[in-house]
């Protein structure tokens, strides 16, 4: 029994002490060779290393009979063990692998013989008695053949598993949850090296520790349970390898995993196993056999460096041959294709009366790249330097083509390049690859200067590329936080929750309204359909009659927020009104982020308390304002208040004296003055952070830039649909540029209604190229030059889920448009704008058309 305190919160702050303990696999193969062992234990051992004055008071702790603290070194401190083992590894230096190995407070003294051992076991006692460390003797144990010493038993016949450390997992019951088969395999897996294929036996379990893998214990599980019981029971002894003597490999892979063993003189010196990533268990039989040779390899790295080892079942030997010595095969390597088909040797035997006729198919680019080497000046330099059966990087093939490393050479400034660029980029047989696909499929074939440039500036530059590849790069823009406020209730930020089942007073949204500064917030219920006045009588009452008038209030462009009525309310107020850009929601994150802990708290009290969610939603407003925010440092109702709020729990009683005291004012000055310094230290983190994943980027006015929309989602952006939509439309130019990481576009007159104002992140730079042609829809110009797209059938019906809202779609069928056109849109929408499209029948067939006709 050991007296152990919880200074876990000391440990949180203390510099961790990084010396290393040692591997108990390298402390018992320094016991190769001996015969005779003595173990000594030592008394207390941490509680014989004294603490330095200065930091004792760090380890008080208090009782109910008062208050303590340690003279010495208690157990529960992080740096507890290091500090021991550097303190033995000092006082054994001279002996250490020698005649001595330390773990800890466990000494263990071997020698090959009884006399040798008596001389180390006197310089082993003397070293302590010096030191003054004592040994506790009942636990000590001296002259021994076999000692059993960290969880195994050693003797000169080698390591076995200690039977006393093995009744605990045979008489261990099968795990019921994913906390007990973890320790199972934790204690079972510290003598894996006396299994074979542990871990692939322990596979059914290991399954069961993988992310989102529900617990459900099978019979496979129980398989694996049993059998690793009786193998640890059935464990081998393992014999200590000894250098000079050959050692054998055999490994196996399967699907199951990677297994292999390390033998010497037809003993076993261990085992290891592993089990296959994921993407390994692609691979052909040959590359995961030579996986788990490998694997052996690299695991006992320590054992085979420098020695002889055969891997079974091949008899083999791994050796080193330098390529100089290697004459035959380094020539073979490297001799060129042309002179390797001059020593092939075609014999045709036909008969004197056959007529043979060969007909073949060449292709005409082949044609014009040779006549194009005939008018090329560098082209013709090289093929005047062409000799037969000389070794060259150019060749002359047998159709009179230059060729260079056997690919054809194409002229540097004619057309062809650009026929071979468009055929293996935007032919149906290419469909548009990336730069580095293309190149390396060009380059089999063709060679020409600064071929890899050309390919990656054609790429570039390609408008459908531009309008349909996905960023593959760091977001650009770095992140840009906003001003932190001088005082409470100063700057808010404002956003709704809706979607929410209908509640007894047929309230379906939230209206949440967060301080910036100390993080306080309200939650006050509303109906989607509320005018703005009455949502302006309830900003009234709920929140300037209870902190005032804020200068600023930051929210996205919700239309309630945007209407004219809310500006001159806020204008009259004296409130200024700064609205995200638009279609990037991290503008206003701090509303976003409190909105995802509402929803989490609304789902806790429906689960747990069952009931309406407006019912609660006083209470989760109390419990959020009364819970610590790390980027304050505390609760937002003490931030607010200068004070912790009051609970059942946490019962406080305030007097007079504390109420009205002067220093209260001061105290919450200061305080605001300590949130301001929090929030500084948590933007500055989050801004750095933040930084590492992105890309600073700037571009000017006048530059033309593509739009991303979102293709993967059936609602998009402007009106554009459908899942194969181009992920970018465009380009549109650059007209201001509105802060750091924001710009204004010209956008066309459909797109008017969108606010012109993106962030970087969403753009993506439009490079030009003549051959573009980029024309606008063919639509139907009406007198008074607007057009308008006319559906005539709804398809299908689905309800998508977004993350606060289940939004109603329908699968409309446009006049003019094929069936492989047709668009998902709001079903809201679509009644208030299209009603007639309602009234008959809802669902049709979409096999009913073709070609867009009816």
């Amino acid at each position: 029994m050991r007296l152990c305190i919880d200074y876990r919160q000391l440990n949180k702050v203390t510099i961790e002490n990084k010396y290393p303990l040692p591997r108990i696999d390298d402390l018992f193969d320094q016991l190769k060779g001996a015969s005779m062992f003595s173990k000594i234990d030592l008394r207390s051992g941490y509680y014989q290393l004294r603490i330095r004055d200065s930091e004792v008071p760090k380890t008080a702790f208090r009782t109910r009979y008062g208050h303590y603290k340690f003279l010495v070194m208690p157990f529960g401190l992080t740096n507890t063990p290091a500090v021991f083992m550097d303190l033995m590894n000092r006082i054994f230096r001279p002996y250490l692998d020698r005649f001595v190995v330390v773990f800890i407070d466990d000494i263990l003294v071997y020698s090959r013989d009884e006399t040798e051992h008596a001389e180390h076991l006197r310089l082993g006692l003397q070293i302590l008695r010096d030191k003054q460390l004592y040994a506790k003797f009942s636990k000590c144990e001296f002259w021994l053949r076999e000692v059993s010493f960290l969880g195994h038993v050693v003797s000169a016949s080698g390591i076995r598993v200690d039977p006393s450390k093995i009744s605990a997992i045979l008489n261990w019951e099968p795990p019921r949850n994913i906390t007990e088969v973890r320790s199972f395999l934790g204690l079972a897996g510290y003598y894996r090296r006396f299994v074979k294929g542990f871990l692939m036996i322990a596979t059914p379990m290991t399954k069961l520790l993988q992310k989102d893998v529900k617990f459900e214990w099978t019979e496979k599980c129980q398989k694996s349970f049993d059998q690793l019981k009786t193998h640890l029971t059935e464990a081998p002894v393992l014999v200590q390898p000894e250098s000079g003597k050959e050692f054998v490999i055999y490994s196996d892979a399967s699907l199951l995993g990677l297994g292999c063993v390390l033998m010497q003189e037809g003993r076993v010196v261990a085992y290891a196993s592993r089990q296959l990533k994921p993407h390994k268990k692609n691979y052909p039989t040959h590359d995961l056999e030579l996986a788990a040779i490998v694997f052996a390899l690299k695991i006992w790295r320590h054992y085979l460096f420098g020695e002889k080892c055969h891997l079974k079942d091949y008899e083999l030997v791994i050796d080193y041959h330098p390529g100089k010595a290697n004459v035959v095969v380094d020539a073979l390597s490297q001799k060129s294709l042309f002179a390797l088909r001059a020593m092939n040797v075609h014999l045709s035997i036909l008969p004197d009366n056959v007529l043979v006729a060969e007909l073949k198919a060449k292709p005409l680019l082949t044609h014009q790249i040779r006549e194009a080497q005939k008018v090329d000046d560098e082209l013709v330099a090289k093929r005047a330097e062409c000799v037969p059966n000389k070794e060259s990087e150019f060749q002359i093939d047998d159709d009179d083509c230059l060729r260079f490393r056997s690919r054809l050479c194409v002229p540097k400034n004619s057309e062809l390049i650009s026929i071979i660029l468009n055929e293996a980029h935007c032919s149906r047989m290419a469909i548009h690859p990336g730069s580095t696909k293309m190149y390396n499929d060009l380059k089999r074939r063709f060679w020409w200067h600064g071929m890899k440039r050309d390919i990656s500036d054609f790429v570039s530059r390609c408008l459908i590329c531009q309008q349909v590849k996905a960023e593959h790069q760091v977001p650009s823009g770095l992140l840009q936080p906003i001003t932190i406020p001088e005082w409470k209730w100063d700057r808010v930020t404002m956003d709704f929750v809706s979607g929410l089942p209908l509640s007894a007073s047929k309230k379906n949204t939230i209206w949440v309204v967060v301080d910036r500064l100390t993080k306080s917030a309200h939650f006050i219920p509303v109906r989607t359909d509320f005018s703005l006045d009455k949502l302006a009588e309830l900003y009234v009452s709920q929140i300037m009659r209870l902190h005032g008038v804020p200068i600023s209030v930051v929210s996205d462009r919700d239309p309630r927020f945007t209407s004219r009525f809310w500006k001159k309310l806020q204008e009259a107020l004296g409130t200024k009104l700064h609205f995200s850009t638009a279609f990037h929601p991290q503008t206003d994150g701090q509303s976003e982020r409190i909105i995802q802990i509402l929803e989490d708290m609304l789902r806790c009290c429906i689960l747990e308390f069952s009931g309406l969610w407006e019912r609660y939603l006083p209470l989760i407003e109390f419990a959020y304002n009364n819970s610590f925010q790390s980027s304050i440092k505390m609760a937002p109702y003490e931030a607010l208040y200068g004070r912790k709020c009051r609970t059942p729990l946490f019962w406080t009683e305030l007097g007079e004296s504390k109420i009205f005291r002067v220093d209260l004012i001061k105290d919450a000055g200061q305080k605001v003055k300590v949130i301001r310094e929090n929030l500084k230290i948590a933007s500055d983190r989050q801004k750095s952070y933040a930084d590492l994943k992105r890309k600073d980027i700037e571009y000017q006015v006048g530059d033309k830039m593509f739009l991303k929309v979102s293709p993967w989602k059936k609602i998009l952006r402007f009106g554009r649909k459908g899942k194969l939509s181009p992920r970018f439309i465009g380009p549109y130019e650059i007209s201001e540029r509105v802060g750091p990481v924001a710009y204004r576009l010209i956008l066309p007159p459909e797109l008017e209604k969108i606010h012109n104002v993106f962030h970087v992140s969403i753009l993506r730079r439009y490079r030009s190229d003549p051959s573009h042609v980029i024309s606008p829809s063919k639509v139907e110009i009406q007198a008074d030059t607007s057009y308008k797209e006319e559906p005539i059938r709804i398809l299908a019906r689905e309800v998508k889920e977004l993350r606060n809202k289940r939004v109603p779609l329908v699968k409309v069928l446009w006049l003019k448009h094929g069936i492989e056109e047709a668009t998902w849109e709001p079903e809201n929408s679509m009644k208030e704008r299209y009603p007639n499209l309602f009234t008959g029948k809802i669902f049709g067939d979409e096999n009913f058309l073709s070609g867009g006709e009816l």
